[in-house]
């Protein structure tokens, strides 16, 4: 962790000359481990809920998976940064290039708008109806429970992550659309797309060109997010890493749920 210099001694320092803030802080610092051991909880309910037999298959592909444990590692480290002062400033700086406050053509608001939406519940509940009509009843169910208990992931981790969005803290952050509720940490959207990419590659068996696009779409969505002003690129980063997490394990344990 970066030594406490510069800006957080100031805080550590105002902290001690503000018992109101002390106990802010403190009352914060409890949220975060309640929200710590309830997603310990809800991933032992999850594990518990499942079939022998996937839960097996789970814990052993996890252990052999060499890429979902790096992918794993990197999730974890993209988390821990957001204890680090210079990882916050870099966010801030990356921030600023994609999200400026310059001129844009309203059109490119509007096409950036529209390409967020892949997503949005809206867009993958569509998908979810258009597979299940036309035949693919497995891969609507599967693509179902993945995205809702992935939805539950994520409104966990954020709850854990407690990351204000940009425009929160940032007045001279341009936000296209509306100011969207909720926290920051990790992109729900970006999670999403990178989940149904990595799902959509290994149910079809798709090409590498197929799968390039899908996740050249999902990566645009992460772009969007970060336009849009509504989340840092940390947190794209980590909802691209924890959407591809969740589609290899889905892609796992699916034969025996679903």
């Amino acid at each position: 962790m970066i030594p406490t210099t510069g800006a957080n001694a100031q805080a550590e320092q105002q902290l001690e000359q503000n018992p109101k803030a002390r106990r802010l802080w403190d009352r914060l610092a409890f949220r975060r481990a309640t929200s710590a051991v309830t997603l310990l909880a809800a991933l032992g309910i999850f594990l518990w809920w499942l079939p022998d037999v996937s839960r097996r298959l789970l814990v052993s592909s996890i252990i052999a998976n060499r890429q979902l444990l790096a992918l794993l590692l990197v999730f974890g480290l993209i988390m821990m940064s957001l204890l680090w002062s210079v990882g916050q400033r870099l966010d801030v700086l990356l921030f600023k290039a994609l999200n400026g406050r310059s001129y844009r053509a309203k059109w490119v608001d509007w096409v950036m708008w529209l390409l967020t939406q892949f997503g949005s519940t809206a867009f993958i509940t569509l998908l979810v109806i258009f597979f299940y009509l036309i035949g693919y009843r497995r891969f609507a169910v599967g693509l179902t429970l993945g995205a809702i208990t992935l939805l539950l992931v994520v409104t966990i981790i954020k709850a854990f992550a407690d990351r204000a969005r940009p425009f929160n803290l940032m007045l001279e952050t341009r936000v296209v659309g509306w100011k969207e509720a909720g926290l920051s940490f990790p992109s729900g959207h970006t999670t999403q797309t990178f989940f149904m990419a990595t799902l959509f590659t290994s149910y079809f068996f798709l090409p590498w060109g197929a799968a390039l696009v899908l996740y050249a779409i999902a990566a645009t969505v992460g772009v969007t997010r970060v336009y849009l002003g509504v989340h840092y690129p940390r947190d794209v980063m980590a909802g691209a890493t924890l959407g591809i997490i969740w589609g290899i394990i889905a892609v796992t344990v699916a034969p025996y749920i679903v």
